[in-house]
């Protein structure tokens, strides 16, 4: 599985710890940026290059991406057709979203994780799968209609 990881400021040193933990995983890892500690740049342009790989292959690539609240990043993956994004503050969440929502980004809120809690999250996050259970088929479909614009 390739995972794409990116971070605007706020997000960089997380990410690079998370980058790195991946890698010694044994996981392909491809950094979106930001390469380097820039204080002016802006989340949705890193949200929005991991998507949009992760649009294109959703069944073989994940991603993970940090800013301070995460929520940024999480709206911007979001608008991605074929992407689910999770923000997760612990690992029973994450696994819930794979399980139930078949997630395929996770969002990190670095102003309030501490970096080990949060190579917690990505492990169990990443070894979870999806249920496939009809409900949660369904609810996805549904999800899908409205990317569609066949709902509402």
């Amino acid at each position: 599985m390739l995972i794409y990881i990116g971070a605007d400021h706020k997000g960089f040193r997380l990410k690079e710890s998370l980058k790195q933990y991946l890698k010694n995983s044994g996981y392909e890892v491809v950094d979106v940026g930001n390469e380097q500690l820039v204080e002016s740049d802006d989340y949705p342009d890193f949200a929005a290059i991991a998507a949009r790989k992760v649009s294109l292959n959703p069944a073989d690539s994940r991603a993970i991406l940090a800013c301070g609240s995460g929520v940024g990043m999480d709206i911007v993956a979001n608008k991605f057709h074929n992407v689910r994004s999770v923000l997760a503050s612990n690992p029973d969440q994450a696994v819930s979203s794979r399980n139930d929502d078949d997630t395929n980004v996770l969002c990190f809120a670095a102003d309030y994780i501490e970096e080990g809690e949060a190579q917690k999250i990505a492990a169990a996050w990443i070894s979870a799968s999806f249920s496939g259970e009809d409900r949660h088929k369904r609810r996805l479909r549904k999800i899908e209609d409205i990317e569609n614009r066949k709902m509402f």
